[in-house]
């Protein structure tokens, strides 16, 4: 009995490490599912736009104050790499789990009640991410259509004149309806789980 004992204390150790590992694990790969998992991987690939944007504008700085020759595109290619970055960081947010939130609440109640607050978030996001869709759906179309309904990209008005208005909205579009299928499999995902496991254990 004796040995057994010493057996199991001398595992105990080992168990705690490997629940610690685990919940390091949890925070570095917050996904939920294979969808957020591949938007996770984008959006490390898309922050790489930062440093072409950055690039970009030390040529424009380079080629004003050294050849005094600016240049007409690059401040508007910056607006519209970062302008991107900041639409796409709603789904890689959402795929991660890093929005911003208070969690005195959702820490102070039992799993069971953490269940039915999972589902609550989910249904409130799905139905905001549905509602932006749909505006940014038709923010879209006037930005892509003219008033008889052709195809016709709006675009910035300057001297280089880029389509990129219309180019930043679809984007925008893009993410929201991402997002919203995020929303939804994450909500599938809170309805099937079973909260109260742990508290039976």
């Amino acid at each position: 009995m004796s040995q057994k004992t010493s057996d199991t204390q001398d595992l105990a150790p080992d168990t705690q490490d490997l629940s610690d590992i685990l919940e390091k694990v949890e925070e570095v790969s917050p996904e939920r599912n294979a969808l957020d998992r591949v938007i996770a991987r984008g959006g490390r690939g898309a922050a790489w736009l930062v440093l072409l944007a950055m690039g970009i504008s030390v040529v424009e700085v380079f080629m004003r104050y050294a050849f005094n020759n600016p240049t007409s595109w690059v401040h508007e290619t910056v607006v519209f790499l970062i302008a991107v970055i900041f639409a796409l960081g709603g789904p890689a947010a959402m795929a991660r789990n890093s929005h911003i939130r208070v969690k005195v609440l959702y820490d102070s109640v039992g799993p069971r009640f953490r269940g039915w607050m999972d589902r609550f978030n989910d249904l409130v996001t799905l139905g905001f991410c549905v509602s932006m869709s749909y505006a940014a759906f038709h923010m879209f179309w006037g930005a892509s259509h003219n008033p008889l309904g052709e195809w016709q990209l709006e675009r910035s008005g300057t001297s280089w004149n880029p389509p990129f208005p219309a180019f930043v909205k679809g984007m925008i579009l893009f993410a929201l309806a991402l997002m919203t299928l995020q929303a939804l499999l994450h909500l599938i995902q809170s309805l099937r789980a079973r909260p109260a496991a742990e508290e039976t254990r």
